[in-house]
């Protein structure tokens, strides 16, 4: 039986008086463990202190304690192939690119154990697959999340792998998104050049530099952190307005890094969330005056965040020849994109 990982947690200073809250804040952002995950595990015993279990999430804590949380190992999930619909824009012996629909999970996990990029791929090799790491499965460079579509880069041998790898790592490989957002960022809004970590380049170019990391109380959750985290930057060029006056922007973005939920959260930050992003921006709407009610409609209606993966450019890590690939925007995307162009008729 696999031993339960022990997870140290050093409380820091000015802790919160719980010992629930404390714990939430100051465990490492790689343990994964959201605020309900570690009540659940204060309940089940499974926290201690100088070898004491504490059982109560109202636990006193001091600065500087050391508190120890015992977590089980996940199950192990068992990856099958699965016929499942691809397109694809390119395959060779070592890589292959493909269009992701929204709604698919890249990576098989406990809670999407089926119906995953991974799972098509499998089914799609069959056993062409040279495999990466002495097993024959696909090899996952970078992911786009489950409700975003477009492009990804999925690795069929190691030499592929390593090489796709190391661009990602250099932050070489080119990518294009295009996003529907609230509002419209603007180069003269006082407000955004007031704001830390953003400002303007030729061509009224956006661009957000920021540390992001995990937020300190919803831990699903990524945040711009004054403190800690990772370093990301984040570019976006408006190339469309929508509205009567102007409430909505379609922006192309694009990525120096690539943390989770990057431009989400930069946008969000920027107080351009996208449309549809119930996790960054759920209660923001449209503006009454503007836009006709279908249009208002059509944006608190979109059910996903309004992303799309549209270029992707990098160099063959094998025969070195520079590859550049674009989508079109899905069939959602395109009717949110009509609804907003209509006119008002105010």
């Amino acid at each position: 039986m696999t031993q339960p990982q022990a997870i140290t947690v050093i409380i820091s200073a000015d802790p919160p008086k719980r010992l629930d809250k404390a714990l939430a804040r100051d465990v490492p952002e790689t343990a994964a463990l959201s605020r309900s995950r570690l009540a659940r595990l204060i309940g089940e015993g499974a926290v201690r202190r100088a070898g004491t279990v504490l059982s109560d999430p109202k636990a006193k804590v001091a600065e500087g304690d050391e508190i120890t949380v015992l977590v089980e190992a996940p199950a192990e999930v068992e990856t099958r192939p699965e016929d499942i619909p691809l397109e694809i824009l390119f395959e060779d012996d070592d890589l292959i690119v493909v269009n992701k629909p929204v709604g698919m999970v890249v990576h098989p996990a406990p809670g999407s154990p089926g119906g995953t990029l991974v799972n098509a791929l499998l089914h799609h090799f069959g056993d062409k697959l040279s495999g990466v790491g002495g097993e024959k499965r696909p090899g996952i460079v970078h992911r786009i999340d489950k409700d975003t579509s477009g492009l990804l880069v999925v690795a069929k041998s190691d030499r592929a792998h390593h090489g796709l790898a190391a661009q990602f790592e250099a932050h070489t490989v080119n990518r294009r998104y295009v996003a529907f957002v609230h509002g419209v960022p603007d180069a003269g809004d006082p407000r955004l050049r007031g704001l830390r970590g953003v400002g303007f380049e030729p061509g009224g170019i956006l661009r957000l530099t920021t540390q992001i990391g995990r937020h300190r109380t919803e831990r699903q959750k990524q945040a711009v952190l004054a403190n800690g985290g990772r370093h990301a930057i984040t570019r976006a060029r408006v190339t469309n307005s929508f509205g009567d006056p102007a409430g909505a922007a379609r922006v192309e973005c694009w990525l120096e890094t690539g943390r989770t939920h990057q431009i989400r959260v930069h946008m969000a930050y920027a107080g351009h969330a996208l449309l549809g992003d119930q996790t960054y921006g759920a209660r923001r709407r449209l503006p009454k005056k503007g836009f006709p009610p279908e249009a208002r409609a059509a944006a608190d209606a979109f059910p996903r965040q309004a992303l799309h993966a549209a270029t992707l450019g990098f160099e063959h890590p094998v025969s070195h020849e520079m590859l550049s690939f674009s989508a079109e925007l899905p069939e959602d995307m395109l009717q949110l994109e009509h609804q907003l162009s209509a006119p008002s008729g105010t």
